[in-house]
């Protein structure tokens, strides 16, 4: 993701339980997707209520920091220690206490591993 003050940003998330921050480019490809989707479709429609009712556009500042909607920073519990990974083609900023518990809820498996070998890791 690009760490240049000013760069436009859309900050969301699915669940409410972390932070998702997309590079605006990354975000008008996933929305030119669901724009070829039937406006109709159940899953295009819960996918838009979601990221529609926690997202905004930001941009960074000059030390790569962005504002996370207040609503969004109380629901994901963004206080204290918080960890941001990086996703590929989007950053998730989690409370460290909550993502130690979703570590702990999904065991690593020799499946897991498996599936990943699948595709050349």
């Amino acid at each position: 993701m690009q760490d240049q003050p000013g760069a436009e940003v859309f900050v969301t998330s699915l669940s409410g339980l972390c932070v998702r921050i997309y590079p605006m480019p990354v975000w008008l490809q996933i929305e030119q997707k669901l724009s070829e989707m039937p406006s109709n479709h159940p899953s295009r429609l819960k996918f838009l209520d979601r990221v529609n009712y926690y997202g905004q556009t930001g941009e960074l500042d000059g030390q790569g920091r962005v504002v996370i909607p207040a609503h969004l920073r109380e629901s994901a519990s963004i206080v204290g220690d918080v960890r941001v990974f990086g996703r590929i083609d989007y950053l998730e900023v989690w409370n460290e206490e909550r993502f130690l518990e979703k570590l702990r809820g999904e065991a690593w498996t020799d499946a897991d591993g498996l599936l990943l070998s699948e595709h050349g890791m």
